[in-house]
């Protein structure tokens, strides 16, 4: 952090969060709220323009070629958006693209090719997906969710607010020489991109031009020439100042949502890149804190407007954290951020704090009130933690140092990495249910892998042989989701290439490659593997209840799992009894970490297709209820559908010796291991948590080497009353699980885990 900056920072974190929105903000919020039936109505032309151009004009191009064009045609002609008042010129709604099918599409369905060569090599992963089955047993059996989805990155919008759009060709014209073909036909795809992007930008200047002659108001005509000033320059030139600055942002950031609209991309370090233009237009006097706190509320709302009704698509801010250098980079506006999503009752974008080592204590500060009334939508991220992560497995330290989250918590270094970062979830604890039921499900009766030959816990003859199994089925399974990763990244690179995303990221105008395809500097892989504390927790009882202290034989369990307990309660509370990760017991933490450590080396065995990684990200997302609903009953006394461990917390169930013990045994847990991101849920009692034990909490937490804490404070009868009554609570936001949702939005699962989670309280 710059050191003159550190008191105004202190300051400004002393200011009650959440407090009213200024004036102007206010009105921008009742014209969007005014075109809410315009907006429900509208539909963008995107797929129309696209098809249109793809089958038509463009037909005989080179594929690549051709597709650079269709969507550079797209974009030029999306049509241009206007809200009364604007600060910040630019809208689409691209969610609400109308679709227009037409059966040439088959040819290039990259969907459809990756799963048919799916279903041709791994038919298991398929079928424990549920693939093809109608039945309402589908999702009781599922072990793996994926879909490849994309996304959940960012990319280098600053590159072009530095330089703009025209620093990019000069880049493109110097490269291109030294290139090879395939790189030549890259670079000169992206320009087409680059260059239908300023089409569609140039159309903004057009229109705000006829507001402009059409206005008679002397504030309007104030406002529209500004806005026709700051338009005509950017994004096409470098930005001179803050409002420059955050418009090329805004129609850069646009854009690249406009080509490849997943959820999970985002802004990344959005105060870092924009930091020093406001630092300068406050020194000469030309922006205020209060005025560019106007431009970020507005810059959220329409975040905001874009994404509403769609909690889960993730696009998230990180701010304060540390540069390449490794000092801090909190700034003012790192604070405004904060303040401003507050300040507003939206779930977008998603805003994270980054915790670097020498971070002043208005940080802390302001992080532990960030938690306590920032209507649980925080998540805090310990750069020591996470930057040791990311680099002891591969990434150098200078750009572990510029990590962001892509999505609810997955890490990249911002605009360097390929777009599978995120491609489904797989259900650990599935696989140890099928192992130890001889490839049977527990839940529907279902034999999913016969290749397990029907052996069955009866058949282990020590402890060390079960696990030995359950590691060697877990490999298998998840070398073939790896695998499938390959397949769909090959008709990613090929298909939907994203030549203007790659544009901005490192390194693929150097290398002549897009993003997926070996153009990224990092073309990592990302895998979300659920359920992890469940398995530790079963595998603890199976060695204490069968092997090292038996109780009970193993056909006997093994008749109680199959039943859900029927009759068997006091077994299950004896089962519920044995120690646990997260009670402080020595061996159940040790067993947590051997779990994680199986884990993780089987990800690290893999190298992609384009000498990538594979990245485990834990986060339970808003999958606990759906993974626990797939598992039968389990040794450590659970029944059966209920809802796995958030993250690599203990189970509710195992918190039974308070939150500090809890702690104490995650901090055993070697999370260095998860370079793509580990978090944690730590929900507390509104009564216990003040301000100075959420900070005391949170520095604990950070202390014990945890790289990602989010959680809840409102009460649980809150939660009660908004099932029972949704009308009356409207605005009630929740930490779902990596992500913040409107409560009464969720469904009922998700609802009920929620209200179930242990809420930690003064020991």
């Amino acid at each position: 952090m710059i050191a003159s900056h550190i008191n105004e920072d202190m300051k400004m974190s002393e200011r009650k969060l959440g407090q009213p929105v200024p004036e102007r903000t206010q009105a921008f919020i009742a014209a969007l709220k005014a075109r809410a039936s315009e907006k429900s109505s509208y539909f963008s032309p995107k797929n129309v323009n696209y098809h249109q151009a793809f089958f038509g004009e463009f037909k005989d191009l080179p594929l690549p070629r051709r597709l650079a064009s269709s969507f550079a045609y797209a974009l030029a002609n999306e049509p241009v958006i206007s809200v009364a008042g604007e600060q910040i010129a630019g809208q689409f709604y691209s969610r609400q693209a109308q679709l227009s099918p037409d059966p040439r599409d088959a040819e290039f369905d990259y969907v459809t090719k990756a799963r048919a060569v799916a279903q041709e090599r791994y038919p298991e992963l398929l079928t424990l997906a549920g693939e093809g089955d109608s039945s309402p047993d589908r999702g009781k059996y599922a072990m793996t969710y994926f879909g490849c989805a994309g996304g959940h990155i960012g990319w280098h919008w600053d590159w072009v607010i530095e330089g703009g759009v025209e620093s990019l060709f000069q880049r493109i014209d110097e490269l291109r020489p030294g290139l090879d073909a395939q790189g030549r036909d890259f670079v000169d795809c992206a320009k087409i991109c680059l260059e239908g992007f300023l089409r569609w930008t140039d159309r903004h200047v057009a229109v705000l031009k006829g507001q402009l002659a059409a206005a008679t108001c002397p504030a309007e005509r104030s406002r529209l020439q500004r806005l026709v000033e700051i338009c005509g320059r950017v994004p096409r030139h470098g930005a001179r100042n803050f409002r420059e600055a955050l418009q090329s942002y805004h129609f850069t950031y646009q854009a690249g949502m406009y080509e490849l609209t997943y959820g999970g991309n985002g802004p990344g370090r959005f105060d870092y890149y924009l930091w020093p233009y406001l630092e300068r237009d406050l020194a000469s006097g030309a922006e205020t804190l209060e005025s560019a706190r106007e431009l970020v509320d507005e810059l959220f709302l329409r975040q905001h407007d874009r994404l509403e009704g769609a909690d889960g698509a993730v696009e998230t801010i990180v701010v304060g954290g540390c540069g390449p250098d490794g000092r801090g980079a909190i700034s003012p506006l790192s604070t405004l951020v904060v303040e401003s999503i507050c300040g507003l009752n939206v779930t977008h974008p998603s805003v994270y704090m980054r915790v670097p080592e020498d971070a002043p204590e208005a940080w802390w500060q302001l992080a532990a009130r960030y938690l306590k009334d920032g209507g649980n939508r925080a998540q805090i991220l310990n750069d020591r933690a996470i930057v040791k992560a990311m680099s002891v497995n591969g990434v150098k330290v200078e750009d572990a140092r510029m990590y962001m989250c892509g999505g609810c918590m997955e890490l990249s270094p911002h605009g360097m990495n390929g777009d599978l970062l995120f491609t489904g979830f797989f259900n650990v604890a599935k696989v140890l249910e099928l192992v130890v039921d001889g490839g049977v499900c527990l839940n529907t009766g279902k034999n999913l892998l016969p290749r397990l030959n029907g052996r069955t816990l009866e058949g282990f003859k020590s402890f060390e042989e079960l696990y030995a199994a359950f590691e060697e089925e877990l490999a298998f399974h998840l070398r073939q989701t790896f695998q499938n990763m390959d397949v769909w990244g090959a008709n990613y690179a090929k298909y939907r290439p994203g030549f203007l995303q790659s544009s901005m990221v490192e390194d693929c105008l150097g290398r002549g490659r897009g993003i997926n395809d070996g153009g990224a500097r990092y073309e990592d892989y990302g895998s979300t593997p659920l359920g992890i504390p469940n398995v530790a927790d079963s595998l603890t009882a199976y060695k204490l209840a069968l092997f090292d202290a038996p109780f009970i034989s193993a056909r006997e369990l093994l008749a109680a799992l199959r039943s859900d307990f029927k009759d068997n309660e006091p077994l299950r509370l004896r089962l519920l009894s044995l120690p646990k990760y997260g009670q402080g017991d020595a061996a159940a933490d040790q067993m947590m970490d051997r779990v994680v450590k199986s884990v993780c080396d089987i990800f690290a065995t893999y190298t992609n297709r384009v000498g990538g990684r594979i990245k485990p990200m834990i986060m339970t997302f808003m999958m606990a209820p759906v993974a626990g609903w797939a598992l039968g009953a389990t040794p450590d006394g659970r029944l059966a559908g209920t809802p796995i461990a958030q993250g690599i917390s203990p189970q509710n169930a195992s918190m039974t010796k308070g939150l500090g013990t809890a702690m104490l045994s995650s901090g055993a847990v070697d999370v260095s291991r998860f370079s793509g991101g580990a978090s944690h849920m730590w929900d507390l009692d509104p009564d216990f948590a003040t301000l100075d034990n959420v900070e005391t909490v949170l520095k604990t937490f950070f202390a014990l080497g945890g790289q990602m804490f989010q959680g809840n404070t409102t009460d649980v009868e809150a939660l009660v009353q908004a099932m029972r009554c949704p009308e009356q609570y409207q605005g009630l936001t929740v930490r779902v699980g990596g992500y913040s949702g409107f409560f009464v939005k969720l469904g009922k699962g998700n609802q009920e885990e929620l209200i179930q989670r242990r809420r930690h309280k003064a020991a």
